[in-house]
């Protein structure tokens, strides 16, 4: 409890540190999320001029390849009246004298001038191929920007739903927030803390708290992200105080509807957990928790009163990490014991060790008295077994081996 104690002396004390540092970052972040949305806006626009544009170049590249479709069809139809109108002059006037020289001649005068429309309907030809070209290089281009345009349209819209839509995808988006503190405070999932963990009241209901945060002893503290948007976007959106005093309001009025929710939860009556009398409501935004705290003076007190502590991400991270270090103390202090624990275990086995070999040395100096004794009966002494043997083989006994003399005692020989 001393532990828990100090832990939380110095929770308040970073809390309150990150109420003050929170107040310098307001109007940034307020001027971020303008700048954010503004170039959201003139992205859009500029988007949508360009397609206007092309819209508009398609049109006119449109209307240019009609007019001239209609020039070429005007110009070959004056061609063929001209033909026509040559040739049937030169027949009229040299029907006559029609020969093959007047043939060659019609040939002389008229090929020319069918080279010369062969030349010409070529160019034509070119020219509408690499029209056809650049419109279809054109239509590419146009897809292209109405297919980015729609892109940017439909960001802006996410970005909107974001910050004005549906409560289960915010809720979702702070509990992604609140997992990445985690992921940063040095705490280890599933060991340190747990996500999502269902848990029973004593009435059979179910109720599942964001994170629950494992602590030295047994004990637990209930971690729960709760997001207020609508009002705050639209309290760094206004544009004179009339509304932004309505939007701050609001934005009061939705925090503290999220502390007297969490409130009534009762985490800390549930008989799965030991844990304090408070739980954690953290706020993902860290200007929108400081608007609030900034705005109205006794929301701590509000809260404390409901058991509902209010923290931010910075704050959080700050209560997470001194958590982490007092697991680490926790676990050198475990250490400690368990060293202690071996420690002592092999000074006991150090001793029966000390006492066996003792007892070994025991053992091998009466089996060395013994040994000597039966050494001695066998090659010391009068009478001795070797000596004895010996004799015996001396006086006539039969035997393959010799008795080796360091066995023999000479004298008695």
């Amino acid at each position: 409890m001393e532990i828990i104690g100090i832990a939380l002396f110095i929770f308040s004390l970073l809390v309150a540190f990150m109420i003050y540092k929170s107040w310098a970052m307001l109007k940034e972040e307020k001027v971020k999320l303008q700048d954010e949305l503004n170039d959201l806006r003139i992205s859009y626009m500029n988007e949508r001029d360009k397609v206007v544009k092309a819209e508009e170049n398609l049109i006119a590249q449109r209307e240019k390849q009609i007019a001239q479709e209609q020039y070429i069809a005007e110009l070959q139809q004056r061609f063929k009246l001209e033909f026509e109108n040559i040739a049937s002059k030169l027949l009229e006037e040299k029907s006559a004298k029609f020969t093959e020289q007047n043939r060659a001649s019609m040939d002389i005068i008229l090929n020319p001038f069918k080279e010369h429309i062969k030349s010409f309907e070529e160019k034509v030809e070119k020219v509408y191929k690499s029209e056809s070209d650049e419109r279809n290089v054109l239509k590419g281009v146009i897809s292209q920007l109405m297919d980015q345009t729609k892109q940017i349209q439909e960001d802006a819209n996410n970005l909107t739903r974001a910050l004005k839509g549906d409560s289960k995808k915010q809720g979702n988006w702070g509990e992604v927030i609140l997992e990445r503190v985690l992921e940063r405070s040095g705490l280890v999932k599933d060991r340190e803390y747990r996500i999502q963990t269902s848990l029973n009241t004593e009435q059979g209901s179910r109720v599942q708290p964001d994170v629950i945060i494992d602590l030295p002893d047994d004990k637990h503290i209930v971690i729960d992200a709760k997001v207020s948007l609508i009002a705050y976007e639209r309290l760094v959106t206004a544009e004179n105080e009339v509304d932004r005093d309505l939007y701050i309001k609001q934005h009061l009025i939705s925090v503290k509807t999220h502390i007297q929710g969490l409130s009534g939860k009762n985490y800390h009556g549930l008989n799965q957990l030991n844990s304090p009398d408070f739980v954690l409501l953290f706020m993902p935004i860290e200007s929108s928790f400081g608007i609030a705290v900034q705005q109205d003076a006794e929301l701590f007190n509000y809260a404390w009163d409901r058991k509902v502590v209010i923290v931010s991400p910075s704050t959080l991270l700050a209560t997470l990490r001194t958590i982490a270090s007092i697991w680490k103390q926790e676990r050198q202090n475990r250490n400690v014991l368990e060293i202690a624990r071996l420690s002592g275990t092999m000074y006991d086995k150090f001793v029966g060790f000390l006492t066996d070999m003792e007892s070994i040395g025991r053992n091998i100096k009466q089996s060395q008295d013994a040994y000597d004794k039966a050494l001695n009966k066998l090659s010391s002494g009068a009478g001795n077994l070797s000596n004895t043997s010996e004799k015996i083989k001396k006086l006539g006994a039969k035997a393959t081996r010799q008795i080796d003399t360091k066995f023999l005692d000479q004298q008695g020989i």
